[in-house]
């Protein structure tokens, strides 16, 4: 009995020691994102460029543009809550036609956040995107997407830092 109750408490103190992390970890922890990235991707030519962290914020903007021609946009934030990094995600479609309700931006509270990773979550638990420094120039975006059949799906951006 003295062992279970010993093990349940090691797997307590461990869970919450991981949240503390969690917590304090701040939008400044990712400030590994800043940067214009770019890549050629079969979807089209890329470029996604994240801003420096401001305040309690940090903004993106992305493109995809095939054949010359925008394919979508995207408009990110990351801000800062009482505990943890929020991606707040719209996209667009040309012209500037927005996917998600105006007073719906698409919500990615952080599930991790450790040396040159972060890993956002969506509310719905579908959606996993994970941004990973790999390099001084190389930074991979990982969109783990839940399919309606149930099944994961998994798109790697490998990106190039633009000098």
């Amino acid at each position: 009995m003295k062992k279970v109750i010993l093990l349940i408490f090691t797997i307590c103190l461990f869970a919450c020691s991981a949240y503390a992390q969690l917590k304090k970890a701040g939008f400044k922890d990712l400030s590994f994102m800043a940067g214009n990235w770019t890549l050629k991707h079969e979807w089209g030519d890329m470029e996604e460029i994240w801003g420096k962290p401001m305040g309690d914020n940090m903004v993106s903007t992305f493109r995809c543009v095939k054949d010359g021609k925008v394919v979508f946009y995207e408009f990110m934030v990351i801000e800062q809550t009482d505990s943890i990094p929020v991606l707040k995600l719209r996209h667009f479609n040309k012209g500037s036609i927005g996917w998600e309700d105006k007073n719906k931006p698409y919500l990615m509270p952080a599930k991790s956040v450790n040396k040159n990773e972060v890993v956002f979550e969506s509310l719905d638990k579908a959606v996993i995107i994970t941004y990973k420094r790999i390099s001084a120039l190389k930074m991979d975006c990982i969109l783990d997407e839940k399919g309606k059949d149930g099944k994961w799906k998994k798109d790697v951006f490998a990106y190039t830092l633009r000098r």
